[in-house]
C-alpha cells in the first residue's frame, strides 16, 4: 500500500509491502506477523478490519513529526518512511521506500568504516543497539542523532528487518556543550550531586582540588573527599531539605593532604516538570581569605591596646585578648553585647561612637573602663569606620589608649601642687607676718631714736641755762 500527501507539506507516510499475507490482508511492513494477529496492541473498537488497523497505525506515523520512524529489511533497503524520518532527513518517501539503502543516512566516513553492518549485527545479536551517530541528510548537511534499532520478526521468530527510530540531539548537544563551557569557564570547583549523595559531575576545578580524575569522582560519595565527612553530608541534606544553602564552611582534602578551606554554595536543580534531580554546588576558595584574616587576628592580637569593632547597631563584632582583660569577660561573651555597658558613662560612650559613624572618625575620645570587679582603666578611644569593596560601612574600629598610669600620675602631680601651692600661701604669709614685726621694729627704733634725740636736746638746753 502507498500512501502520500495530497499537497505540499502534508503528512504522509509510504510503506511498501512485500508480501500478502493471504485473502487480501497486507503483512506488517517488510513482511512478519499479519496485521490481524497483532490486533491486541489496541482496541478493538478503533480498528475492526485488518484495513483499518493499518489506516490506524498509519495515521500514527503521520502524526509522529518529532521522531524518524523507518523499518528496513535484513540487507538495510528501507520499506517504511514516516513524517519525521521526511522532516529530519530531506528525502521524500517515493524517493526512498523500496528504493535506497538506510546506508544514506550515515555519514561516508562511517559507512567506509562499516558502522552500518556493525550496529545492525548488535541489534541482531543484543535485541538492540542505542546510541548517538552523525546522520547525513539528503542536502549533505550532517548532525548526531540519537537512534535506537531494533529487529523485527516474523511469525517464526527469524529476524526479517529492522525497525529504526531516531531523533536529532544537535540543540540538546549545543545546549549541554555551552553549559559545559560554562562549567569549565569557572575557577571555582563546582559539582552536582543526587539525592542519594553521589556525584553526577564535576568541572576541571574540582579535579584539581581534590587531586582525583573526572572519572574517579563520578559515582563516588560526595561526603569523602573532606575533613569531616558528617558535616559535608548534613550540608547537601540540608540543600534537599530546604532548597539551598549559603557560605556552607567545609575543607577539601587533596590526594597529597594538602587542604583547601571553602565556602559552599548551592541549590536544588529540577527537570521540566519541578521534579528535583539534585543538587549544584559551587565552593569558593577561601585559604587566601582565611589566611588573610588569621595575619590579621595576629595583629590584632599583638597590640597591647584593647581593641574592639562596633556593629551600626552599637554591638561588639569582635575583639582582643586585651579587651578581654580589660573588662574581664571573656570574648564569647563580649561579642554581640552593647559597647557602651562596659563604661562607667555608657551615654557618654554611645555618643562616641555614632560620632565615629556621623564623621568617619574620633580621636582621643576620653572613656572609663569598668572591670567586672570594679576596677576602673582611664582611656582614651580612637576610632574610625571600616568598609567593604563597595565603600558600604561596616562598622567601627576602635583602639583604646590606657591612660590610667597618667591620669594617676596627673592626679598625683595636681595633689602635689596643691600642696606646694598651700605651703607657698603660708610661707606668703609668714613673710607678711615678719615682714610687719621688721617695720614695727624699724618704727620703734625711730622711736626710740627720736626720744633719745629730744632726751638729748633737752638735757644740753638744761645745761646751758644753768651755765
Amino acid at each position: 500500500m502507498d500512501r502520500k500527501a495530497d499537497g505540499a507539506g502534508k503528512p504522509h507516510v509510504l510503506v511498501r509491502n512485500t508480501k500478502s499475507t493471504g485473502a487480501g490482508s497486507p503483512s506488517s511492513a517488510g513482511g512478519g506477523v499479519a496485521v490481524h494477529d497483532r490486533a491486541r496492541l489496541f482496541d478493538g473498537s478503533i480498528a475492526g478490519s485488518a484495513q483499518e488497523a493499518v489506516d490506524f497505525i498509519t495515521n500514527i506515523l503521520e502524526s509522529s513529526t518529532e521522531y524518524s520512524v523507518i523499518a528496513k529489511d535484513l540487507s538495510g533497503k528501507i520499506l517504511l518512511w514516516n513524517e519525521g524520518a521526511r522532516r529530519l532527513y530531506g528525502y521524500e518517501p517515493d524517493e526512498v521506500v523500496g528504493k535506497a539503502n538506510s546506508s544514506i543516512l550515515h555519514a561516508p566516513q562511517d559507512v567506509n568504516a562499516g558502522i552500518p553492518d556493525q550496529i545492525m549485527k548488535a541489534a541482531l545479536d543484543q535485541g538492540k543497539w542505542e546510541g548517538t551517530l552523525t546522520r547525513q541528510r539528503k542536502n549533505g548537511d550532517q548532525f548526531t542523532a540519537r537512534v535506537v534499532i531494533t529487529p523485527r520478526h516474523d511469525a517464526g521468530g527469524k529476524p526479517i528487518g529492522f525497525l529504526l527510530i531516531s531523533k536529532d540531539i544537535s540543540d540538546e548537544l549545543r545546549l549541554t556543550q555551552y553549559a559545559r563551557s560554562l562549567i569549565e569557564a569557572s575557577l571555582d570547583p563546582l559539582v552536582t550531586i543526587s539525592p542519594e549523595g553521589k556525584i553526577t559531575d564535576v568541572n576541571e576545578a574540582t579535579v584539581k582540588v581534590t587531586g582525583a580524575p573526572r572519572e574517579k569522582l563520578i559515582g563516588a560519595d560526595f561526603a569523602n573527599y573532606f575533613t569531616e565527612p558528617e558535616k559535608a553530608r548534613e550540608g547537601y541534606q540540608r540543600v534537599f531539605l530546604q532548597g539551598f544553602v549559603t557560605d556552607y564552611p567545609l575543607t577539601i582534602r587533596h590526594t597529597d593532604g594538602r587542604l583547601t578551606d571553602v565556602l559552599y554554595n548551592a541549590s536544588v536543580y529540577k527537570d521540566a516538570r519541578g521534579n528535583v534531580l539534585g543538587v549544584f554546588a559551587a565552593a569558593r576558595d577561601i585559604t587566601a581569605q582565611k589566611q588573610a584574616s588569621q595575619y590579621a587576628r595576629s595583629l590584632i592580637e599583638a597590640s597591647l591596646d584593647p581593641l574592639v569593632t562596633i556593629s551600626p547597631e552599637g554591638k561588639i563584632t569582635d575583639v582582643n585578648e586585651a579587651t578581654a582583660k580589660v573588662t574581664g569577660a571573656a570574648r564569647e561573651k563580649l561579642i554581640g553585647t552593647d559597647f557602651s555597658i562596659y563604661f562607667t558613662e555608657p551615654e557618654k560612650a554611645r555618643e562616641g561612637y555614632q560620632q565615629a559613624f556621623a564623621r568617619g572618625f574620633v580621636t582621643d575620645y576620653p572613656l572609663t573602663i569598668r572591670h567586672i570587679d570594679g576596677r576602673l582603666s582611664h582611656v582614651l578611644y580612637n576610632a574610625s569606620v571600616y568598609k567593604d569593596v563597595n565603600a558600604k560601612v561596616l562598622g567601627v574600629f576602635a583602639a583604646a589608649r590606657d591612660v590610667t598610669p597618667l591620669k594617676k600620675a596627673e592626679l598625683e602631680l595636681a595633689d602635689q601642687r596643691g600642696r606646694e601651692l598651700e605651703r607657698l600661701a603660708e610661707l606668703e604669709r609668714f613673710q607678711k607676718l615678719t615682714v610687719g614685726r621688721e617695720l614695727k621694729m624699724i618704727e620703734l627704733k625711730k622711736e626710740v631714736d627720736d626720744l633719745k634725740r629730744r632726751l638729748s636736746e633737752r638735757e644740753r638746753a638744761a645745761s646751758a641755762v644753768q651755765r
